[in-house]
């Protein structure tokens, strides 16, 4: 399984975090953190799987905050500590994540979070409120690395 290209079925979110790489890294791939600040604000997460490796599954279900359950199935397709997690969303609808992390300075990394889509049609209906709700996810990241830095 290869990491797809971009293309103009890409929807790109980045944000500078002040935490230095690895505390980023532990933070999307220690499912004990993960759990806590994945998805758009008010989800909470149930874990079913995390075998973090390529080929490994990620099996989750996201509860939203009103109503409703999310069924997610990932194949984790490439891990590169501490720089780069991509995987595959096997659940509709179906995308390709890449997670890359660079580090600016000893206590800043940037986060480049894209969805890399195959259908136009998936693209055009999640394009239309992914950015907003990539940002509340970063919004719930940055509390979870405050809580990560208290620890260190």
């Amino acid at each position: 399984m290869d990491i797809i290209q971009d293309s103009e079925f890409t929807i790109v979110s980045t944000r500078t975090f002040h935490a230095n790489i690895d505390e980023v890294f532990r933070a999307w791939t220690d499912p004990v953190y993960l759990k806590n600040w994945w998805g758009p604000k008010g989800f909470t997460n149930t874990f079913n799987e995390f075998d973090l490796r390529p080929g490994g599954k990620w099996s989750f279900i996201m509860h939203g905050p009103d109503k409703g359950n999310y069924v997610n199935e990932c194949v984790f397709i490439k891990i590169d500590k501490p720089n780069l997690i991509a995987w595959n969303r096997l659940s509709k609808p179906i995308f390709q994540v890449v997670a890359l992390f660079d580090k600016q300075t000893d206590d800043k990394t940037n986060v480049t979070f894209k969805m890399i889509f195959d259908s136009p049609k998936e693209y055009e209906t999640i394009r239309k409120f992914a950015p907003e709700k990539n940002e509340e996810n970063f919004d719930r990241l940055e509390k979870e690395l405050e809580k990560i830095k208290s620890l260190t």
